[in-house]
Parts: C-alpha cells; sequence; structure tokens
C-alpha cells in the first residue's frame, strides 16, 4: 500500500508541473518571441498525434523502480564497470527514445529504492524486456519492480533539452 501512495504521490508531482514562458528563465514574463495570451489553449493536433496523446494530453507509461539487488560485489572495479554499463545502457535506450527518465533517488528509503526508469511503453512485458539489457540488473546489483502509470504525453519533449543544459555526460 505504501508502494502505492509513494506512486501516487510521484504520479501527482510529475504530472502536476506547470510551464510557463519566461525571458531569460524568468517565469511568468513574456520573452521577446511571446505570443499570444498565456491563458489561451494553444492545442496543436499535430503533436498530440505525434506524442500519442489523448483528449487530456496524458498516455500511458512503465515505471520501474530499482531496487537493491541479491548482489553483494566487492570489486570496486567490476563495480565501476557495471555502473558505467548501467549508464551507457540507459543512454542507449533514452537513444531509442525507449526510457524517458531515468535517474537516482539521492536517499536511502525504506522500500529500497536505488532509482527509477519510466519508459515509453504501455507495456509491462516490454519494459521488462527492456530493464534486463541493463548489466547492473543481468549482475544482480538491482532488482526491480514494475508499475503502469499515467502521465503527460508530452514528458519525452524534454531529453533533447537536457542534452543542451548537461556540460558532461555520465
Amino acid at each position: 500500500m505504501k508502494k502505492i501512495l509513494f506512486l501516487l504521490f510521484l504520479s501527482s508531482l510529475l504530472s502536476s508541473c506547470i510551464v510557463t514562458r519566461g525571458k531569460d528563465g524568468e517565469p511568468g514574463k513574456p520573452g521577446a518571441n511571446a505570443t499570444g495570451n498565456n491563458s489561451e489553449n494553444t492545442f496543436n493536433q499535430n503533436l498530440a498525434t505525434k506524442l500519442g496523446a489523448d483528449q487530456y494530453g496524458m498516455k500511458p507509461y512503465v515505471i520501474v523502480m530499482l531496487t537493491t539487488g541479491p548482489a553483494k560485489i566487492e570489486d570496486k572495479a567490476k563495480m565501476t564497470e557495471l555502473m558505467k554499463g548501467h549508464l551507457a545502457n540507459i543512454g542507449k535506450l533514452a537513444d531509442e527514445e525507449k526510457i524517458v527518465v531515468a535517474g537516482p533517488f539521492l536517499e536511502k528509503n525504506k522500500e529500497n529504492y536505488r532509482g527509477m526508469f519510466i519508459f515509453n511503453t504501455q507495456s509491462k512485458e516490454e519494459a521488462e524486456q527492456w530493464v534486463k539489457t541493463d548489466p547492473a540488473v543481468q549482475a544482480g546489483v538491482f532488482s526491480y519492480e514494475i508499475f503502469p502509470w499515467y502521465g503527460s504525453a508530452a514528458l519525452p519533449m524534454y531529453l533533447k533539452h537536457h542534452k543542451e543544459i548537461a556540460k558532461e555526460n555520465h
């Protein structure tokens, strides 16, 4: 039950983000290229169709919560190699537009969640195939739990901007 509540909280947090037009990062201040009234609906059917959005601008995804796995790898070089493979696999899945969000949790939690993926699929089976390509999952460093999730169809669009703001690649 706590896991479901956590996922509901995470879902509402991610789907409640509001994007405003701004100038030089100042929310709510129209930039030089702003058009129209911020309060008017600027629905884009072509974009909605391309992203697979329903009438609410939403679509199903699959969340994979990575947990601590059964393997206890003491060899630091081996663990470094596995983590490099883990990050490379995330990059590969992102390039293939299969993964939309990936990242670690910044503190320990009672569920032993280590990180999460949001996969751009509604199929739990397909998401499981993709998570099993992770070398750290294959080695047992991570186990996982899979949950269907409903969120903004625009979520995949942030990835192209991430590359614009990251100075270094993992």
